[in-house]
């Protein structure tokens, strides 16, 4: 086993830092956008799905993303009325036209 020699050692203890993680409340622009978006891409694909049965599907699945990278302490009412109506997209799509969805190839 080898000894290690502090004389040798290059580190400096006075230099060394123990990480702290960015905290969200000081900086308000490390804040993750991607549930936003996913919200705002899902009730315009809602809107489409109502002709589309694929953008009802896109539209749902665009709710799930929101609705999983969300924070706890986001206020709920816009991703479930975002839900809804993609689910309701689905609904009426299929309502409309009780046909499985073709291959689009």
């Amino acid at each position: 086993m080898m000894s290690f020699n502090n004389v040798s050692d290059p580190r400096r203890q006075n230099k060394i830092l123990r990480y702290k993680a960015p905290s969200t409340e000081t900086n308000p622009t490390l804040e993750d956008p991607t549930p936003d978006y996913m919200n705002l891409l899902g009730m315009i694909f809602s809107m489409c799905g109502l002709m589309l049965k694929w953008c009802a599907w896109i539209a749902v699945y665009c709710s799930f993303i929101s609705f999983a990278n969300s924070r706890s302490s986001e206020d709920t009412k816009q991703m479930m009325s975002s839900f809804m109506l993609s689910i309701s997209a689905v609904v009426m799509s299929y309502l409309q036209n009780p046909q499985p969805m073709s291959p689009p190839w």
